[in-house]
């Protein structure tokens, strides 16, 4: 192994792990683990996880929360790229305070899509005084992406809100490979605002998540981060 690289350990092996799998080598990473997205907490083990100083986890809404409190437990900070999940963060906080280790957790790896969630706030407060446009997010994601809206498209719609002052509405479309394509529509009678990201090639959150893990480690400090907290400190572990 090269003296520089970090070992990671992927837990989930499905097209999200094989992508991280395939870049970890170029950004000084080694897979050490390759784990089953059907482990469930009581299968991981600190010989699992292989010497990991972080472990990756994409895999399922059902078992994230409990596959992250186990690595937790057996000192691995973790970074979750599943979505889905968010209604046990409060269990999920708990773990990282008990345990004083870290949580890194973002709908989107995409560096990209976190600027163009602050654009959207920044447009939000800017449309807040006229009452003459609408705005509405769509959300367009592969066939087998499970949840609808994405935890991307309801992040952008919060960031609106927060700018706007009121709810903005989320259209999901699932349909054929599309990696991940975002858009904000600000409609007015006679113009429309069309805000879009998208997401070419799937790399592009395997490497967010392979930034997220490095960052982890160089930290080194309890607590539950979000891409937002990395970009904030300007050191991306690269």
């Amino acid at each position: 192994m090269n003296a520089a690289a970090m070992p990671v350990a992927l837990i989930g092996m499905g097209r999200m792990g094989q992508a991280i799998d395939a870049l970890a080598h170029d950004r000084s990473c080694t897979i050490v683990a390759r784990i089953r997205s059907d482990v469930m907490s009581a299968g991981l083990t600190r010989d699992a996880l292989n010497g990991a100083q972080v472990a990756i986890d994409f895999t399922q809404p059902e078992v994230a929360v409990d596959n992250a409190i186990a690595c937790l437990r057996l000192g691995c900070p973790v970074v979750i790229g599943t979505t889905g999940w968010t209604s046990r963060m409060a269990e999920l906080r708990r773990a990282v305070e008990s345990t004083k280790m870290a949580v890194l957790w973002s709908p989107n790896f995409s560096i990209g899509v976190q600027l163009f969630l602050a654009i959207a706030e920044d447009a939000a407060r800017r449309l807040r005084q006229l009452s003459t446009f609408e705005t509405h997010v769509v959300e367009t994601h592969h066939r087998g992406k499970k949840d609808a809206p994405s935890g991307t498209g309801i992040a952008i719609a919060d960031r609106l809100a927060d700018g706007l002052g009121h709810a903005v509405p989320i259209s999901s479309v699932r349909v054929g490979s599309v990696p991940g394509t975002h858009e904000i529509i600000m409609d007015a009678p006679f113009e429309q605002i069309r805000l879009t990201h998208e997401a070419r090639d799937r790399r592009v959150f395997a490497d967010g998540a392979l930034t997220a893990a490095r960052w982890l480690a160089i930290v080194n400090t309890s607590g539950l981060y979000t891409m937002q907290d990395m970009l904030a400190t300007g050191n991306t572990g690269a």
